[in-house]
């Protein structure tokens, strides 16, 4: 019965429910057996893969243009009249293959996940879930409208971060408030969000029999491979190795810039008062420079991303109704990837492209996984794709090799990416440790201004070095500003977990480029065929959590920066 769908994801887009229930009924119904497995999976992963690009693409439309409220009905209804019912559908064909016990080959990972999503579905649920992607989508529209007046223009609040490398230092300071008066002129919005968001995810817990949303999320993500304790001992190592490393570059950069305290609209700009970098013209040549980049890490990726631009799968440039962000969305049917960026200008940007671009070759890599289920990763082998292509990326930044910048114009950008791992794994505790505490609390988290002091105690634990005092209201508002925290709960730990792996793929490229880039290609290509330790493992790389390790590539980064300094 299959052979009825059409021949593209657009086509489908506008099929409804009516046209798609027969062909969940026929897959319900089919006789299922070790003969017959394989082709039942391979319909149900295609009829799958035409929904999941559906549904991504009319998600990606309502990002691309927060003001369009056609794009956001059409997404809300396709949730409400399409996701609803595939959802309940989808429950039924994985109870129909658990049931038989079948045991397909390299499908031992997705039957263990497919058990625990059977095991947590609820129908109270499902409408609940499309009400917390409505809410998702207001954090968006209330963010993607926050505009200023600067220098006689509107301008977003992104298009403000280049001014925070300017040379004038009350110039700075002037940007940086008025960003921040314009995100706390929405802090009454976003706390009565806050407040949906939390009574939304305790019902969805309750719902599932668990007693806060951190266990139903666990479970959710499928995390088998470590537990919220593991997270606990990450922080802990974070903040003994990491936490005094950061406050060595803080320091350094105080004492560079001659002033008595790091103040926040100090922590951008250049510390030898050379020019900011400003890496390309225009998003064509950000994405035509990132192509032949990619092409010198490997040809194969560099088709890939060449695929992505003739097929205009890129939306890279800031502008007024935009939301807020960077993401990749796999659109499954057709097997390609699409990036969603909001480019400024910066080297920031550049990372950005570069984070993305692994994710969308984790797309491509994985692609020739013949069943939906197999394709399906975690967060966490998700990241390490991402902030791996960052690094392995990093020694053809140079116009000779199609990039960016000159040979000092590069270290110094690699210098400031080193920086950044340094810096983000301290603000990755603060984001995580927050989760943990406002869904075991989840009484004291409803109200925000018990968000707000624990945020504060978190903030003085792991982010040493840099002034906030007098900016009290700034800093403890600080968790409104991660998207991360609102929409996609407790995914923060993975890209902290994926940059240890990350940092572990860099280390053997210093030794050995190509045959790190060949294990990089390798794990990606697996999808989600093995566990998490084993995917690490084939991408070259050690699973962990403790300061020994986190230690070890610390000094590695130190070190590098040290070398770099010699040559910026």
């Amino acid at each position: 019965m299959l052979n009825t769908l059409p021949q593209t994801a657009q086509e489908f887009m506008n099929w409804d429910w009516p046209q798609i229930e027969p062909l969940y009924r026929d897959l319900e119904t089919r006789e299922l057996t070790a003969a017959t497995v394989n082709d039942w999976l391979a319909d149900w992963s295609r009829l799958s893969d035409f929904i999941g690009e559906a549904v991504a693409r009319l998600h990606i439309a309502t990002t691309v243009d927060t003001t369009d409220t056609a794009a956001q009905e059409r997404f809300h209804t396709y949730l409400e009249t399409v996701i609803e019912p595939v959802e309940q559908a989808e429950q039924k064909l994985r109870e129909k293959l658990l049931a038989t016990g079948l045991q397909p080959e390299g499908f031992a990972i997705p039957l263990r996940n497919m058990r625990a999503a059977a095991e947590l579905f609820r129908d109270a649920n499902v409408p609940l879930f499309t009400q917390e992607q409505k809410l998702s989508n207001e954090y968006d529209k209330i963010v993607a409208a926050q505009t200023v007046e600067w220098e006689g223009q509107e301008v977003t609040l992104p298009q403000l971060r280049p001014v925070y490398q300017d040379a004038d230092r009350g110039k700075r300071e002037r940007a940086w408030w008025l960003a921040t008066n314009r995100w706390l002129h929405d802090r009454a919005a976003l706390n009565d969000l806050w407040r949906q968001f939390m009574d939304l995810r305790r019902r969805i817990a309750r719902n599932a029999g668990f007693e806060n949303f951190r266990d139903f999320r666990w479970k959710q993500f499928g995390r088998f491979d470590y537990t919220p304790q593991d997270c606990e001992t990450f922080h802990a190592a974070i903040e003994q190795v990491v936490v005094p490393a950061a406050v060595r570059i803080y320091e350094r950069r105080r004492r560079q810039l001659a002033l008595d305290t790091l103040r926040p609209w100090d922590t951008d700009v250049d510390p030898l008062h050379r020019p900011p970098l400003r890496p390309f013209k225009d998003v064509a040549d950000l994405d035509e420079k990132a192509e032949a980049i990619f092409r010198q890490v490997d040809p194969q990726l560099g088709d890939y991303f060449g695929i992505m631009r003739r097929e205009k799968l890129l939306d890279l440039d800031n502008r007024k109704g935009k939301a807020p962000g960077g993401y990749q969305q796999d659109l499954p049917a057709s097997k390609r990837p699409f990036i969603f960026m909001n480019a400024v200008g910066l080297h920031d940007d550049v990372q950005t492209l570069l984070h993305e671009g692994g994710h969308a070759f984790h797309c491509f890599e994985s692609a020739g996984l013949p069943y939906t289920q197999q394709r399906s990763y975690s967060p966490e082998i998700a990241e390490v794709a991402s902030m791996s292509m960052e690094l392995l990326a990093a020694p053809y930044l140079t116009t000779e090799h199609g990039g960016y910048y000159t040979p000092a114009e590069a270290a110094r950008a690699r210098i400031e990416h080193l920086e950044s791992m340094i810096l983000f794994w301290p603000y990755m505790a603060v984001v995580d440790a927050f989760q943990h505490w406002v869904y075991t609390h989840h009484d004291e988290a409803t109200e925000p201004d018990n968000c707000d002091w624990k945020w504060d105690e978190l903030w003085a634990r792991f982010m040493q070095g840099v002034d906030w005092n007098g900016l009290d209201d700034a800093r403890k508002t600080g968790w409104q500003r991660k998207l991360h925290i609102f929409q996609i709960p407790f995914y923060y730990v993975d890209y902290g977990l994926a940059q240890v792996g990350a940092a572990q793929v860099w280390r053997n490229a210093l030794r050995d480029q190509a045959g790190a880039v060949r294990q990089y290609r390798y794990a990606l290509s697996l999808g989600g065929t093995r566990t998490l330790p084993e995917l690490y493992a084939a991408a070259g790389a050690k699973f962990a959590f403790d300061a020994a390790t986190l230690g070890e590539l610390v000094s590695l980064i130190e070190t590098t920066i040290g070398d770099l300094e010699t040559v910026s």
